[in-house]
């Protein structure tokens, strides 16, 4: 028999860097899931996209056990890491901080293509470069 689903926790945390403290100890703890265990297995999960926020979906059971997805980072920030930035700009409609070419954008698509609600790599790769423009980054060909 499945197990009875109590709940679910949206959370971003650095990749392969899940501590106790909070946001991850308060949110865990409310459910009574293992908040080590967590870490643990986030963090084995994640060691390779180090240097990112990482969504993460967790599932809490009945029993207090629990299973949890994780996503890839945020395009925002998979933008500017290829641009090289730091931060996006204060305003992008004047202000163009950063150039990245077709195909960088193209590498972030494919990356990010699972968490989009499209299958089409053309429309992904419009939505893609709408957030590169509301951050202040130029899709150049």
């Amino acid at each position: 028999m499945a197990k009875k689903v109590t709940g679910y926790i949206k959370l971003q945390i650095n990749a392969g860097a899940a501590t106790p403290a909070p946001p991850v100890g308060p949110a865990l703890g409310q459910r009574g899931v293992n908040i080590m265990e967590f870490c643990k297995s986030f963090n084995e999960k994640t060691k390779d996209k180090a240097g990112f926020k990482v969504p993460v979906v967790i599932t809490v059971y009945s029993d207090k056990s629990f299973s949890f997805i994780t996503k890839q980072p945020p395009a925002s920030a998979l933008l500017m890491h290829a641009a090289g930035l730091k931060k996006g700009s204060d305003n992008p409609l004047k202000n163009i901080i950063g150039k990245i070419t077709r195909a960088q954008l193209m590498e972030v698509v494919n990356r990010k293509i699972e968490d989009l609600n499209t299958t089409d790599i053309e429309m992904a790769a419009n939505t893609i470069a709408g957030s590169a423009r509301s951050i202040g980054i130029q899709v150049i060909d």
